[in-house]
């Protein structure tokens, strides 16, 4: 950080966001492969918390892909690239007082710590949402995997690119085996035993 930055006190705060919202902020984030359901899954949580009257924020990888991130490509630095770029947005909207929830394959354990990092402990909840390969490539909703079987998408995760699993996500979902409104349920199930409203 160049030395002619520094921090710039607000009168306006997190807090006094979250006062005025009447919850809580925090963060989200949505990791597994491409097709497991993360977008499908945070989409059912945010239209549930809205139902609530809770004030929300999607980050969604395809959608930060053609505006944040329209620079990146899909090698591991321009991924470790796009996972840094999300995690400030998402640390500004928190402290917005929103509830943010990002979606991202975000395949390394370590941009996923560093992100972490970013936040306080209660503040960032790590969702794995897991699904075998095999079943990922018979949804293949876009025929993304078959591509990539062809060698016609190159850095493709699971088929020539890495997937880490989280070593200690917060929850962990089996779309495989529940659908996404059972999905839903437990992620909000979690979030009201451990993130009570403000």
């Amino acid at each position: 950080m160049p030395s002619s930055l520094g921090p710039h006190s607000f009168e306006i705060e997190r807090q006094n966001h979250s006062d005025l919202k009447g919850h809580r902020s925090l963060l989200l984030w949505f990791t597994g492969m491409s097709g497991a359901g993360k977008s499908s899954i945070a989409n059912r949580v945010q239209a549930n918390l809205h139902d609530n009257r809770l004030h929300t924020c999607m980050l969604d990888g395809d959608q930060l892909r053609r505006g944040l991130s329209a620079d990146l490509g899909f090698t591991d630095a321009d991924r470790k690239e796009n996972i840094r770029r999300t995690a400030e947005v998402g640390k500004l909207m928190v402290d917005a007082g929103v509830i943010t929830l990002v979606c991202l394959i975000s395949p390394f354990e370590q941009e996923r710590r560093i992100a972490r990092a970013l936040f306080a402990p209660d503040d960032f909840i790590e969702i794995f949402i897991d699904a075998p390969l095999h079943v990922l490539e018979q949804r293949d909703p876009r025929g993304l995997y078959a591509k990539a079987r062809q060698g016609l998408i190159k850095n493709f995760t699971g088929i020539d690119s890495p997937y880490e699993r989280p070593v200690s996500p917060d929850i962990v979902i089996d779309s495989a085996a529940c659908s996404i409104e059972q999905a839903a349920q437990t992620i909000e199930a979690f979030l009201q035993n451990c993130c009570p409203a403000s």
